[in-house]
């Protein structure tokens, strides 16, 4: 692998760096040294969104790499519908950057992304981390309205962020909230470049409702997977809540599940630290 990182660079400091595939200028970001860590980010989400601390964290053993999806932030062209095509997206974004195999993280819709390359191109992952991502198919507990009225708004004040991402009728994920919220948004501009167009969350919304269909039964594939398998979910996510995975974690071989106390759809936000370590360790103690 390349040296791809700055040195000295944090999350807060890095620059935004340029690659293209498919045709198009990708944006990307690396901090950190070691392995690989890849990062797929959730609806809505860009370079800017993820918090620092939690980054700055995984960077202390792994080098971590976030990207911007055809058409979402830094990043040019369209975002595509098909996940098959995502998933070809981030083999190729991966090979342009000479990854041959590398840890992988998909947060919410980047979840969808990274098990539909998790199934598609086992080879090419040693590890695969879900935070807060439902299964494919069918799942018992659906999004709830309270999320996603909150997730169509145009632009998200700290009292959606509370609701999307913590769990408002807890004081400790509040101020986790805030705290989260004051790294993130200290890097400027960061809502100019989040998607707030009814086309690009339509894009979004068409891939979800793909993956929920599952005629291609990746969920089926999932359970058969070797890969080691880390998810990591909110007790009281609104919108892919842990418990969908009850059902399926006991029959996917290397699968773990751990679930973060009062927390919502943003657990790694929430214990930005804990998460990292819970990552850091799995990677590192469980072989590939």
């Amino acid at each position: 692998m390349q040296d791809l990182t700055t040195s000295g660079a944090t999350a807060a400091t890095v620059p935004t760096q340029y690659v293209t595939v498919q045709g198009n200028r990708i944006g990307y970001r690396a901090i950190g040294h070691g392995a690989p860590l890849v990062l797929a980010n959730r609806m809505r989400g860009t370079l800017d969104t993820w918090d620092p601390l939690f980054l700055d964290t995984l960077a202390k053993s792994h080098t971590v790499i976030t990207f911007d999806y055809p058409g979402i932030g830094y990043s040019d062209g369209k975002l595509p519908t098909d996940l098959p095509v995502l998933a070809m997206f981030v083999r190729e974004f991966a090979s342009a950057l000479s990854l041959e195999r590398f840890a992988m993280a998909g947060w919410s819709w980047g979840g969808y992304v990274m098990q539909t390359l998790l199934v598609e191109s086992p080879d090419l992952l040693t590890h695969a981390i879900l935070i807060a991502t439902d299964p494919p198919g069918q799942n018992e507990l659906p999004i709830q309205q309270r999320f996603l009225d909150r997730a169509l708004k145009p632009i998200n004040d700290a009292g959606d962020d509370e609701v999307l991402f913590f769990e408002p009728s807890s004081e400790r994920s509040r101020i986790a909230a805030r705290e989260s919220r004051e790294r993130i948004y200290a890097r400027p501009g960061v809502v100019d470049r989040i998607p707030s167009a009814l086309d690009d969350i339509l894009q979004y919304l068409k891939a979800y409702e793909s993956f929920k269909e599952d005629r291609e039964n990746r969920r089926e594939e999932l359970a058969k997977s070797q890969v080691p398998i880390l998810v990591i979910g909110g007790d009281r996510d609104p919108s892919t809540a842990a418990q969908n995975w009850y059902p399926l974690i006991g029959r996917i071989p290397r699968g773990q599940l751990v679930v973060l106390p009062e927390a919502g759809h943003g657990p790694q936000h929430q214990y930005p630290q804990l998460s990292a370590k819970y990552i850091e360790q799995f990677i590192a103690l469980t072989e590939a």
